[in-house]
């Protein structure tokens, strides 16, 4: 059978600010568009914490449940609660089998966490995932280099992700954009 599967999550740290980005398509699998408004960015732990998944919908709404208990478990420490999911994610054998990608970050890190027991800290201050994600990637980048100071973090991840729409089908223009 067919899943659901959801798409392009960018995020981006950028003049001591940092957003996040994600659009609204569901698709089942390769033809159907199920849902345009989806929710795939959000804020968790009192709001200091931005997350968000690529993936299939019902096990990314398992990875921000699990997540947010690991936040919860400790006190908000983005990076060891990220850790600790992704030892989590890769040692049991039901989480093993989950098709999910997250993107967490807090006003100071920025994290990819995936089921293969990686957390990853990109360089630039700069991440996407899905199958928009290296158009969204490649736009963030540009943005960021050569639009500097004139963009905002919040700015470059909506228009990367507009980007992104232009030229993944799996990704709309149903953009919601979250900020620290």
């Amino acid at each position: 059978m067919e899943g659901f599967h959801a798409t392009t999550i960018f995020a981006i740290q950028h003049n001591g600010k940092c957003a996040m980005a994600g659009d609204g398509q569901v698709t089942f699998g390769n033809a159907v568009v199920m849902k345009h408004t989806a929710r795939k960015v959000r804020k968790l732990f009192n709001g200091k914490v931005l997350a968000g998944f690529a993936g299939s919908v019902a096990d990314a709404f398992t990875l921000f449940e699990m997540f947010e208990g690991k936040l919860e478990e400790f006190n908000g420490n983005l990076s060891r609660a990220a850790v600790e999911l992704a030892k989590q994610w890769r040692s049991d054998k039901v989480l093993r089998r989950l098709e999910a990608m997250l993107i967490v970050m807090d006003e100071s890190k920025l994290l990819l966490v995936s089921g293969t027991g990686e957390v990853i800290e990109p360089d630039d201050g700069i991440l996407a995932i899905g199958s928009g994600g290296n158009y969204a990637l490649s736009a963030g980048r540009a943005l960021k280099q050569y639009a500097g100071d004139h963009l905002s973090a919040k700015e470059i991840a909506a228009a990367a992700l507009k980007i992104a729409a232009d030229i993944c089908v799996y990704t709309n223009h149903e953009i919601v954009v979250e900020e620290l």
